[in-house]
């Protein structure tokens, strides 16, 4: 009998909604490649849902994740639709949060036959992977911000052993996997050890982590030291760990160094649910056009069974993952895709076509 996996659906906002249908394209082609079936069922959640009902994040739809295999999220919040602080509805923070999924996962590779935007040739051989903590950092004062009246608020920023602990445990590991494959095996502590106790204090846990992974190579850098090296030479670093904001921002930064965020994919990781998404937004200004970039999402699927080959032992769905992966390396190669981005005419449906058809 065919083996079949549940997978909760949340294509969100925007673009979400179109690169979803890309990336559920492609994994429904897949699966009659690799004998498995995919049960991938939608749910309502986002900014949209929140003007239309007042409930960003139904609590059935959060039922039907924890119930799920596997999460496949696509973008969710509008930068009109706003909460009551003044902030964006965004109930993918929820959702990590609700499931504690503490590990953000942001690999990021060049592609031949894509330009790079980085002249140095080097640039080619970017393949590094930014491990972010999520559920801690600045973004613990989510809701727990202090106002002085119209004077000021204070943002807590909260550091704990167990939190860095399992952040720094989980980049080794995957530093580790990454050295059985043929990468370096180094894994560089991003922090602001310099200034802040809660930052030395993260250093701290990450060097008495690293000894006991005695076959990885560590270091340590302040993140604006790195934001300057991953300009200068990205092509060095093999996995980063760091707080919650500085992961934020350095995600992006490292998407813009192999040519944009519909490049990037990216998984919110915990030790019993895994949710996987394209790092970019809902990209609003250029919903329902049809031109969205649906790489970011279709490699955002092949994480997804790579984490599900490994959690269900199942080698099928990790051949499925590199036959993606393969696939998506395949079409821009041959040059028969290019999205617009990076100055092609590509739209979302050439690509998902070009990338089935070299599954």
């Amino acid at each position: 009998m065919t083996k079949e996996y549940s997978i909760a659906v949340l294509p969100g906002d925007g673009i979400g909604r179109e690169v979803m249908d890309a990336g559920l394209a492609v994994l429904q082609a897949l699966g009659s490649k690799i004998d498995r079936k995919f049960d991938a069922r939608a749910h309502a959640a986002g900014a949209q849902h929140y003007q239309e009902s007042g409930d960003a994040l139904p609590e059935k739809t959060l039922a039907a994740c924890r119930a799920a295999d596997a999460i496949l999220f696509g973008a969710m919040g509008l930068p009109h639709v706003r909460g009551a602080d003044g902030t964006e509805i965004i109930p993918q923070l929820d959702i990590r949060f609700a499931l504690d999924l503490y590990a953000g996962v942001r690999p990021i590779r060049t592609f031949a036959g894509l330009p790079i935007p980085l002249s140095d040739p080097r640039a080619a051989s970017i393949d590094l992977v930014l491990v972010r903590e999520n559920t801690e950092g600045l973004f613990y004062s989510r809701g727990r911000s202090q106002q002085d009246g119209d004077d000021a608020v204070v943002d807590p920023m909260r550091i704990s052993r167990k939190g860095t602990t399992r952040i720094c445990d989980f980049a080794f590991r995957l530093a580790e996997r990454r050295k059985s494959q043929g990468r370096p095996g180094h894994v560089t502590n991003v922090d602001k050890a310099n200034v802040f106790h809660s930052m030395a204090f993260w250093r701290q846990i990450f060097e008495e982590r690293a000894a006991g992974f005695p076959g990885i190579e560590s270091s340590s850098a302040y993140v604006d030291a790195m934001a300057l090296n991953l300009v200068l030479k990205p092509w060095q670093y093999d996995v980063l760990v760091t707080e919650n904001m500085f992961g934020d921002i350095l995600s992006d930064l490292v998407a813009a160094m192999v040519g944009g965020m519909g490049m990037a994919p990216s998984g919110d990781i915990g030790d019993d649910y895994g949710l996987f998404q394209p790092a970019h937004g809902s990209a609003p200004d250029i919903a329902g056009r049809g031109i969205a970039n649906p790489t970011a999402m279709i490699l955002s699927v092949a994480m997804m069974l790579d984490w599900l080959a490994d959690r269900t032992k199942d080698t099928a769905l990790g051949d499925g993952a590199q036959a993606i992966e393969q696939a998506v390396a395949r079409s821009f190669s041959s040059g028969a895709v290019v999205p617009f981005e990076f100055g092609g005419r590509s739209n979302t449906a050439d690509i998902t076509k070009a990338v089935i058809a070299n599954l």
